[in-house]
This record gives C-alpha cells, structure tokens and sequence, in this order.
C-alpha cells in the first residue's frame, strides 16, 4: 500500500488522489497539517530525498515566512520544515523503500509498477 503525505485541501493532493483511485491503487492518506510529521519522520524523508527536493520554495507559505531573503543553512531550513510542514512539497508518496514527490503522473506510473 502507498502511503501519501500532504495536506487534504492541496490541489496536487486531490488530483493524487484521483490518480490512485482512478488506478485501482490502494493507498492511505496522512495529513500533515493535522498530524504533523514527527522529528524522527521527517529526518528520514530528508535522509531518503533531500532537503532542496522536500522542501516547497515556490509555495505560499514559503514565501509568507520570507525564508528566500535569508540565508538559511540547511539545519536552520530542517526547523523551519519541521514548524511548517505545509512547506513539504507535494505530494510525498512512500511504497517500501521507495519515495517520490511531486505530482508527475508518468512518475506515479513507474513508482506503482
């Protein structure tokens, strides 16, 4: 089963969704603005990916912060993620070992092969 990270009222989100049912693809939604990411979990997914790949630097709440004018380092940018994990880009999609973000539904069609 894939499991999906992001926040229910994201548009990548629900077309996410509508790719995996319209697929027939068994899969369990985890919202992170209600159940946040614990440290442990999130230090995993920035292990497995990386931080300049998790974290949303187009998105409005990355802008709200004004986070582009500073110069953060990479554990001051791990804390702010942490605070504000409606930063993480979406979709985050996790089968086994294997982790994708971003919505790419040609992507999608290789990861759940």
């Amino acid at each position: 089963m894939i499991e999906v990270y992001g926040i229910n009222n994201c548009d990548k989100i629900r077309k996410t969704k509508k790719w995996l049912k319209e697929n027939d693809i068994e899969f369990e939604f985890f919202d992170v603005k209600k159940e946040p990411l614990s440290r442990e979990e999130l230090e995993e997914f920035v292990h497995r990916v990386g931080l300049d790949t998790l974290v949303n630097k187009r998105g409005m709440k990355w802008r709200k912060l004004g986070l582009k004018d500073q110069d953060l380092g990479d554990d001051e940018l791990f804390e702010e993620l942490l605070k504000n994990q409606t930063m993480i880009k979406r979709p985050v999609l996790i089968s086994g070992e294997a982790i994708l973000v971003g919505y790419d539904e040609d992507a999608f069609e290789t990861f759940v092969d």
